[in-house]
């Protein structure tokens, strides 16, 4: 289970909303998602916090129309996760982006062409991503994105994937505004 909400800060103090990730696809469909919360303002901060059933949590900010600063608490269990895969951009793995001629080599993705290897030679059997073994198991992204906003790194990095977000908020002193979302 998923819970995501949207943290903004503007003029008035903290504003939170639930939010629905099912229309997003790209990590730009949710750095839009957040802009529109602050439509009003553009030079105001806001973060994007998704939950996992204490797996992983990963905050997205994002600060007018600057790129957005990703955390992600276990690249490893958010990369089994849809919303997670939204977040473990190549960038933030160190990985290098698949180019077209990439892609046209990729000949076979449904498994119904020749060119699949077959399962018992070379392979575990398992459904693991051939860039599994690029994610590592522990946190990536940027812990010190909250530090203007009194949470330094170190607090991010102790975080518990089960009481993350709950911890967040109250360091930036909007707990009250979360959990009347929550």
């Amino acid at each position: 289970m998923y819970f995501a909400a949207v943290l903004a800060r503007t003029s008035d103090g903290w504003q939170a909303s639930d939010t629905e990730l099912d229309n997003v696809e790209t990590l730009t469909d949710l750095a839009d998602l957040a802009r529109e919360a602050v439509a009003g303002d553009e030079d105001d901060t806001v973060l994007v916090c998704i939950e996992h059933e204490g797996a992983w949590f990963g905050l997205v900010r994002v600060d007018g129309e600057d790129d957005p600063r990703i955390y992600v608490s276990n690249a490893a269990a958010a990369s089994r996760s849809a919303y997670g895969e939204l977040l473990l951009t190549d960038e933030l793995l160190g990985r290098d982006p698949l180019t077209p001629e990439d892609l046209d080599s990729l000949v076979d993705l449904d498994g119904t062409e020749d060119g699949e290897p077959d399962r018992d030679e070379g392979s575990d059997g398992g459904d693991t991503p051939p860039d599994a073994a690029t994610v590592p198991e522990g946190p990536v992204g940027e812990p010190e994105l909250l530090e203007d906003l009194g949470m330094g790194e170190k607090d991010v990095l102790a975080l518990s994937s089960e009481d993350a977000l709950s911890g967040i908020a109250e360091a930036l002193g909007c707990a009250d505004v979360l959990e009347a979302v929550r």
